[in-house]
């Protein structure tokens, strides 16, 4: 059997090993199991073994800030590690359904796009979008949730509603 250069990521004990809070290795166990679902609608087009990684890592900078810029050190952490950079990438590319340069800047994160480009990257993205802890919730929670948190008319809405209608088929309206 030839095993995934990815498996090792997606076992809990890395978490542990980046002292991550009990919370965030069960969030990520979630986050992992709905993005592998959402997975399927994507019929061998996806690397599933790179979603579970990404999956489970996503959050690992929580170990250090439970702010935005967790994803930047996160990807830090496991850049400094010798993660593969696609899992890298994964957990930078993360948050909502990603952040434009422009946004970044404004929040003081280091000017670069964080938009979510491959569809694994997506996949995660969405999957934390729509675990809250470790409960799965709907997109009209994930929206009401964004629009409280960045206001009604922020571009990321429209954004996280036509990321999930590309990763579900539906054709829910901003």
């Amino acid at each position: 059997m030839i095993l995934s250069q990815y498996n090792q990521y997606y076992s809990s004990n890395i978490l542990k090993e980046f002292n991550c809070p009990t919370y965030v290795i069960e969030h990520s166990k979630a986050v992992m199991l709905k993005a592998t679902n959402l997975a399927f609608n994507f019929k061998g087009d996806v690397d599933l073994d790179l979603v579970k990684a990404g999956s489970m890592v996503h959050d690992v900078g929580r170990s250090k800030t439970k702010g935005i810029k967790h994803a930047i050190i996160g990807a830090d952490i496991l850049r400094n590690n010798g993660v593969p950079s696609e899992i890298v990438e994964i957990v930078e590319r993360h948050i909502g359904a990603g952040i434009t340069r422009e946004e970044a800047e404004i929040i003081g994160l280091p000017s670069k796009d964080y938009l979510p480009v491959t569809l694994e990257e997506k996949l995660v993205a969405h999957a934390d979008n729509l675990i809250h802890g470790t409960n799965e919730v709907d997109l009209d929670f994930v929206v009401r949730k964004w629009k409280n948190k960045l206001g009604v008319d922020h571009p990321s809405i429209s954004r996280i509603i036509k990321l999930h209608n590309e990763l579900t088929g539906e054709s829910k309206l901003p």
